[in-house]
């Protein structure tokens, strides 16, 4: 386990004490990691990465099959791991926002009815009662399924509607622990969504630097995949090739991401990752919300206790907050 703590928030090894303990009874040598986030989100790669490094050191060996949700295939998984947990990538997308991903999941649950199935911790949202109704008859129909979730309205909403073990647990990021970064070069940095989980009070804020992380340099990651390959070439299997590329895949995107919050002396979001990366970093960060209060059903439930953390009704107050945290970090 990573055991150095933040100096600025002593709940990090708390957290990561605390997703050890949750995911402990369900860890083997043997496991496959399904739903891997081929995409340039920073946070979700965060979770991938904080994944593979806590069931890797509580298993002792890394993911025997993985695959992105376009490229299952089950009779490679079966052949690639004949038995144990099957592991599902956890964040925010159990649901009906991302359908993709939702229509993914529930397929794996419908077909891998022999095989313990695991889902990793992850916040729920659902827009259509129907739509909880489908994925309440597939969960039941499975001997052995566990879901772990991020925050308490999840919980409660899968103790009602899900015949299933549900438990309580911190977001993966948090396996990968407290990080440095190089010295700020911008007073406040906004980090705010693009994409159709921004809520629609959250406007731009004026005189700020406003940015996602959503844009990848595809040469780059296409390299890293190479890279993870090419380091351990002679002892891999088709399998592990796979997995080897996308943990290098992902390490580079959460690189990307450390480097981006660095640049700022203080941080102003509305993504649930910005806010733990931030955590990771030590650095004050103001939060608003996505579009169903995400990230203030996290603060509730694991970070709200933290110094580094301050919740905003609107963007004026974040962006003052932040700019008030810049300046007495520049006094220090």
């Amino acid at each position: 386990m990573n055991t150095r703590l933040n100096s600025f928030n002593p709940s990090i090894d708390h957290l990561e004490k605390r997703l050890w303990t949750t995911i402990a009874p369900y860890a083997s040598s043997s496991f496959s990691l399904l739903d891997f986030p081929n995409h340039a989100n920073v946070g979700d790669s965060a979770i991938w990465l904080g994944e593979v490094q806590l069931l890797k050191s509580l298993g002792g060996a890394g993911p025997g099959y993985v695959c992105a949700f376009d490229n299952f295939d089950e009779q490679a998984m079966r052949t690639a791991v004949p038995e144990g947990t099957v592991f599902l990538h956890g964040g925010g997308n159990f649901g009906d926002i991302w359908n993709h991903h939702q229509t993914f999941r529930e397929d794996v649950i419908a077909r891998l009815r022999d095989r313990r199935i695991v889902q990793l911790p992850q916040s729920i949202h659902y827009g259509d009662p129907a739509r909880i109704d489908r994925t309440a008859r597939i969960i039941a129909a499975h001997p052995d399924f566990t879901l772990l979730v991020r925050d308490v309205p999840s919980l409660e909403l899968a103790r009602r509607h899900f015949d299933c073990t549900v438990e309580l647990c911190p977001d993966s990021a948090f396996a990968m622990g407290a990080r440095s970064g190089a010295a700020p070069s911008i007073d406040v940095l906004a980090m705010l969504r693009t994409d159709k989980e921004r809520a629609q009070s959250v406007k731009l804020p004026d005189h700020a630097t406003v940015e996602d992380w959503l844009i990848d340099d595809t040469a780059a990651v296409r390299r890293a995949k190479a890279g993870g390959v090419m380091r351990a070439w002679t002892s891999l299997s088709p399998a592990g090739a796979r997995a080897s590329a996308y943990e290098a895949a992902a390490r580079h995107r959460v690189e990307r991401g450390f480097r981006q919050l660095a640049r700022g002396r203080a941080i102003v979001t509305d993504r649930l990752h910005v806010h733990i990366l931030s955590l990771l970093l030590g650095r004050p960060h103001a939060v608003l919300d996505n579009h169903y209060g995400k990230i203030a059903r996290f603060l509730d439930a694991f970070t709200q206790g933290s110094a580094l953390v301050h919740r905003a009704e609107d963007i004026e107050e974040a962006v003052a907050w932040a700019r008030s945290a810049s300046a007495e970090r520049v006094a220090a």
